[in-house]
């Protein structure tokens, strides 16, 4: 052991979520000597408790299900949406990347992915896709190869799981959702499959199926596994150590202890963004501030970011989020993420004041900042009301509402939040909104939803808002007059799902000094690192997608594959 260091690696990894594990393993598989440390006592980070959709153009899973993309298409398309500051070379190197990563992660983890015909998010757009076929979702996985791991593996979000604590994939959810043919017959074999996990269900609430950002984080600590790459929980980044303008180390914290830890190769930052940190939110997102509407994990705090701040480095874009709608139930800890709710028909979404001032089935990045301008602007957008009737309470979810499910069953902090009344103006007074607005803006939206248009917002006339409709709904399957009381309200918030402003990268990951230079020794993936999307969502994955590939390209870099 060299002088002055306790412990030494050729690659040290902060964070494991997808990005981090991925270049862990793929550093490990080029036979270097990798440690991931991760902060929290649960590993996986956000991506496990996401729905780890990964936007991926021009894969072969993509080409397998006859979709033949055009990588050109793809860069035009992103670079038209990102911000004016995000360089062509990352975006490039994303788009570039991308395939040859996901055919590196399918043929060395047990993750499988399918391409979806998922649309782009703005697919009407130049190189947009409205067939979808970028977006990728894994399927399903057995946690038990996990041994005792999967007792630390982080549960899904409350948004992305069933009761809390079931774990299902998407075509569950959209068998569930419209109730199509033997939906009751699967979800009663589920629930058996859950609770008769015996003796393991005895002593854990984890659900060892493992789908959406479980699957894809199980998956890839199985790899990582048969590596013997250790994942020291508990283990928090102190500060980096730099000599000469290069970044030798770090001190960690481990078994509460300071360790000197030096990283011959580098270090790569994949801890996550700040949207847990209430002073970091303060100083940098003024139209997003409340840090409990966000749905990212509590151990979000930054740390990493400011770490490379310490020693010079350049940041980009840090007023931005991946914005969303959000619902907050008292009590939990972030807020749950609004995605399909939205979008299906017989709801409306209105201000402070009683008004419509957006479409509901947009991307929930659009609609959270629409949310967020509109309250910096007139101060009656956070919170906003989800509205809703007696047909939409018995057919479908609203956030944490369940269908069928009665009001009195639901647990107390949803209750709180759940404002009930039999007639539209009565149901006014509850949310203090003047009840004539109310009434006036619902006849309005009802005379065109009757004829399954929305002239005010365009619902339902985009691909993204009608693949979230009911298609048995027509003529528009996102538009359905709300016709009969009792009326429902839920407050919806303005929030996100992390934030994407982060540490200045180039196009080989490297962190970049205020001098324009990159910091050798240093990289930095995921929310650790400003976004290739600027401050836009163009489709469905384009958060751990780039997390993923830059993961994949910061350890070639280091392991002389990319040169």
């Amino acid at each position: 052991m060299a002088e002055g260091w306790d412990k030494e690696v050729d690659v040290l990894v902060v964070g494991s979520g997808a990005g981090g594990m991925l270049n862990a393993l793929v550093a490990a598989s080029n036979r270097n000597d990798v440690l991931i440390i991760e902060k929290a006592p649960l590993w996986g980070g956000s991506s496990a408790t996401s729905g780890a959709g990964i936007w991926i153009p021009g894969s072969h899973i993509a080409k397998q299900a006859g979709f033949d993309d055009n990588l050109d298409d793809a860069f035009k398309y992103i670079r038209g949406l990102s911000a004016d500051n995000v360089p062509d070379e990352n975006i490039r190197a994303y788009i570039d990347q991308a395939a040859p990563m996901l055919k590196w992660l399918v043929e060395n983890t047990p993750v499988e992915y399918l391409a979806f015909p998922y649309p782009d998010y703005h697919a009407e757009n130049p190189g947009g896709s409205p067939e979808g076929f970028r977006t990728h979702m894994p399927l399903p996985l057995n946690g038990r190869d996990l041994g005792k791991d999967v007792r630390t593996l982080r549960f899904a979000s409350p948004a992305a799981s069933l009761f809390g604590y079931l774990n299902w994939h998407f075509d569950e959810t959209n068998a569930i959702l419209y109730r199509q043919p033997g939906w009751f017959i699967g979800l009663a074999k589920s629930l058996a499959r859950y609770w008769l996990d015996l003796p393991f269900r005895l002593t854990s609430r984890k659900d060892r199926r493992l789908t959406l950002g479980n699957a894809l984080a199980g998956g890839l600590r199985m790899a990582l596994k048969e590596k013997n790459v250790p994942l020291w929980l508990e283990s928090p980044l102190v500060e980096l150590i730099e000599a000469d303008g290069k970044v030798e180390g770090a001190v960690v914290n481990h078994k509460g202890q300071d360790i000197r830890v030096k990283a011959r190769k580098g270090v790569v930052l994949a801890a996550g963004g700040f949207e847990k940190n209430a002073q970091m939110r303060e100083e940098n997102l003024p139209l997003y501030p409340n840090a409990a509407h966000s749905g990212g994990v509590t151990s979000n705090t930054g740390d990493s970011i400011r770490a490379g701040m310490a020693i010079d480095a350049d940041t980009m874009n840090m007023q931005s989020t991946w914005a969303a709608p959000v619902f907050y139930v008292p009590g939990e800890d972030r807020g749950r993420l609004s995605t399909i709710e939205r979008a299906l028909p017989g709801c409306i979404m209105v201000n402070q004041k009683g008004e419509r001032y957006l479409n509901e089935a947009a991307s929930y990045h659009v609609t959270g900042q629409v949310m967020a301008r509109r309250h910096k602007e007139h101060g009656d957008g956070s919170p906003s009301w989800m509205i809703f009737d007696r047909k939409y309470r018995q057919t479908f979810p609203m956030g944490p509402l369940y269908p069928i499910v009665p009001d009195w069953f639901h647990k107390k902090g949803i209750r709180t939040i759940l404002k009930k009344a039999r007639t539209i103006e009565a149901l006014a007074q509850k949310i203090d909104i003047d009840p004539s607005a109310l009434a006036g803006t619902l006849a309005r939206f009802n005379e065109n939803a009757e004829k399954g248009v929305d002239p005010d917002f365009n619902r339902g006339e985009a691909a993204y808002d009608r693949m979230y409709g009911d298609p048995r709904n027509q003529p528009n399957p996102n538009l359905r007059p709300l016709s009969k009381g009792p009326y429902y309200a839920m407050p919806i918030y303005p929030g996100d799902i992390g934030t994407n402003g982060g540490l200045l990268t180039n196009d080989k990951a490297q962190v970049i000094k205020k001098n324009g230079k990159p910091i050798e020794g240093l990289y930095a993936i995921g929310n650790n690192a400003a976004s290739s999307m600027g401050e836009s969502y163009p489709g469905a994955g384009v958060t751990i997608g780039p997390a993923l590939t830059f993961g994949y390209i910061a350890a070639r870099h280091m392991s002389g594959a990319n040169d």
